[in-house]
């Protein structure tokens, strides 16, 4: 399996993702700067967190733009896998590949801490390495983490099972529902404010996030 991480001007977590893939799980990965169009030859497809084009107007808005991603969104309309995690989930709502938005935070605070998740689905390639409601540890760090949507679009999250990931107890951000992560109604595309890349070496202490990773890819693997 060959992952592509994009890189944004302003991404300062494409190499801790890269790190994961490459050196972890030890799967070739490419480095996608975000003028490429031709993203052919990638699996998955990341786009990581950071603060691209500095934040400015809206939390991905700009990126949305990248040339990059009109390759990514067609990739994505193929059934192929993209993850957005922070940043990239809200690169992910901007372009449209996921419904909502992720506006600022309930405290008007940054907040970088680690929070407990309740998985709410293993039933995907992302999450089939977690047992059904457990409860994992995942980083977050992040100023506009906040999940909205309307009413209609939240009850057709809830009806159609795309809610991935909710934070379990005290809510950071102040998310609707509790939403940490979701997914499109095929499930292909997931995107979450926590970072599971941050939780996916030993050395740190916490493997929950490696979980996300390794399952997708022994998903692919099996199915091959």
């Amino acid at each position: 399996m060959k992952f592509g991480v994009i890189v944004f001007p302003g991404s300062n977590c494409d190499r801790d993702v890269a790190y994961v893939t490459r050196d972890i799980l030890e799967q070739p990965t490419r480095m996608v700067w975000h003028q490429d169009t031709d993203i052919s030859d990638i699996d998955v497809v990341i786009l990581p967190g950071g603060f691209s084009y500095g934040d400015y107007l809206r939390c991905g808005a700009i990126a949305r733009f990248s040339p990059v991603m009109s390759s990514v969104i067609e990739h994505a309309r193929q059934g192929k896998f993209v993850l957005g995690i922070c940043n990239g989930f809200q690169v992910l709502t901007e372009s449209g590949l996921l419904p909502g938005a992720l506006i600022r935070n309930r405290d008007l605070h940054f907040i970088c801490d680690r929070v407990p998740l309740k998985v709410e689905r293993n039933n995907l390639p992302w999450t089939q390495g977690y047992q059904s409601c457990e409860q994992i540890i995942l980083p977050v760090a992040h100023g506009e983490g906040k999940f909205y949507a309307d009413d209609k679009t939240l009850g057709e999250l809830e009806d159609n099972n795309q809610i991935v990931f909710r934070y379990e107890g005290e809510n950071p951000n102040g998310s609707l529902r509790d939403i940490a992560g979701i997914c499109n109604r095929d499930g292909n595309v997931l995107g979450m404010m926590p970072h599971p890349e941050r939780a996916s070496d030993a050395m740190l202490g916490n493997t929950d996030g490696l979980k996300l990773f390794s399952g997708l890819l022994e998903s692919v693997l099996v199915g091959v």
